[in-house]
């Protein structure tokens, strides 16, 4: 009788491995339980933290290191050798080991209690992305099997990275690309974000912005003394996502064509007013911006503070009363890697030898991991199970198919990788 999903090796340590909350910085825990099954595994064993001092010289992050949480939130690896390790090159598999927060409300269950249903594995991570760490955990191991028994001829070496707070912009991430926490150098890495199995060369970037616009209380009842700051708000919104529309005509690239919209924005959090019955005085907005691969935060930034500045010249109110428009929080710079680098051509070998129907490289309208490697000149590409539509999502759920085609994709990527130098 065969084992169901949540009985193999691999089942089990992703269903513990999903057991820890790991949101809001908690990553320590998980981090020492992944620390102890990479010693377990035989793998050498790597970790770092990072120094906020550094990181706030990096423009992902805000400027004042008292704003990044570091401590006690230690990146994790796990190393494994083939023949002369010296001799071939390095491949990473990242993943990161933080998750959003899960409204338990809004979830059918505990988000912290896998549940496991035909095929499907339900939890607060499951698709961002502890399967995919767990994914490539034994892809390594397999990896390993079969060159001890010869069916592989490999030199080089193959790490397993859990990395933390990449939700809050790649601490674990950044820390690495700035001061590699190895003694010997990366060639290429894989980041095991939910892809839906397809091969990502592109992310897009983000700037984060508030708008904060004064206007003046007044009581209900004579609400004509008062300045509403909501229709500011409004032809602003507008005026923004007409910018959105505009861009999205003359700003192009190949591995966007697929969207119906390349460089979203959001205005995710609303806040107005303090009294049902007095005229909203103030308003705060906090907007995220899409920026194109190719692109800079600086420029796209620049383009939508020039389009509030014309809206602010058309109204008495505003020119007087000039909203302020400032960064916050973390910003994600677009990256992208040629289509023919080693790591992309060894990735769609091995999706065709899995059988995937499609190999051919796409671009995604979310950030990741990768730009930070790619800035330090390590060619990364995304490929993993799940969808992003899932991610972030209450009852987040994924196929465990797709988890075993990752897990066979890595091993097949890794060992054409470390092969393609001899």
């Amino acid at each position: 009788m065969s084992e169901t999903p949540s009985e193999t090796p691999l089942g089990v340590f992703t269903d513990r491995f999903l057991r820890f909350d790991t949101t809001d910085g908690n990553e320590a825990d998980a981090q020492a339980w992944l620390r102890d099954r990479f010693e377990s595994f035989g793998f050498d064993v790597y970790e770092w933290t990072a120094d906020a001092d550094r990181l706030a010289s990096h423009p992902s992050f805000p400027d004042d290191p008292e704003e990044i949480a570091v401590a006690d939130r230690p990146s994790v690896a796990g190393v494994a050798e083939f023949g002369d390790p010296d001799a071939g090159p390095t491949l990473v598999l990242n993943g990161h080991t933080d998750v959003v927060p899960a409204d338990r409300e809004n979830w059918s269950s505990d988000p912290f209690e896998p549940v496991w249903d035909d095929g499907e594995l339900t939890a607060r991570g499951a698709v961002d992305m502890k399967a995919a760490v767990g994914a490539c955990v034994f892809a390594v191991q397999d990896l390993r099997e079969r060159a001890d028994a010869g069916e592989v001829d490999l030199d080089g070496r193959v790490v397993v990275e859990s990395v933390v707070g990449e939700e809050e912009g790649g601490v674990g991430a950044a820390a690495a690309a700035l001061d590699n926490p190895y003694p010997f150098e990366r060639d290429a890495a894989i980041v095991a974000e939910p892809t839906e199995l397809r091969c990502v060369t592109a992310t897009e970037g983000t700037v984060m912005k508030r708008l904060e616009i004064r206007g003046r209380a007044a009581h209900a009842a004579s609400r004509w003394k008062g300045e509403d700051v909501l229709p500011h708000f409004e032809r602003i919104r507008q005026a923004f996502f007409e910018l959105e529309t505009e861009r999205g005509e003359s700003v192009s690239h190949p591995l966007y064509e697929e969207y119906p919209i390349p460089w979203p924005i959001c205005v995710g959090i609303v806040r107005a007013g303090s009294w049902s019955s007095s005229v909203a005085g103030t308003l705060t907005a906090e907007w995220r911006f899409g920026v194109a691969p190719g692109e800079t935060v600086d420029e796209v930034e620049a383009a939508y503070e020039e389009r509030l500045a014309e809206v602010v010249a058309e109204s008495e109110w505003l020119s007087e009363h000039p909203p302020s428009f400032d960064r916050f929080t973390v910003q994600f710079e677009s990256a992208e890697i040629d289509t023919d680098e080693p790591v992309v051509r060894s990735l769609q070998a091995a999706m065709a030898e899995t059988g995937h129907d499609d190999t051919d490289p796409v671009g995604a309208t979310y950030g990741a991991d990768s730009r930070h490697y790619v800035a330090a000149g390590i060619p990364t590409v995304l490929y993993g199970p799940g969808s992003i539509d899932q991610a972030h999502f209450p009852n987040e759920t994924i196929r465990w198919e797709e988890v075993e085609t990752a897990r066979e994709t890595y091993v097949d990527a890794a060992t054409r990788f470390l092969q393609s130098s001899k």
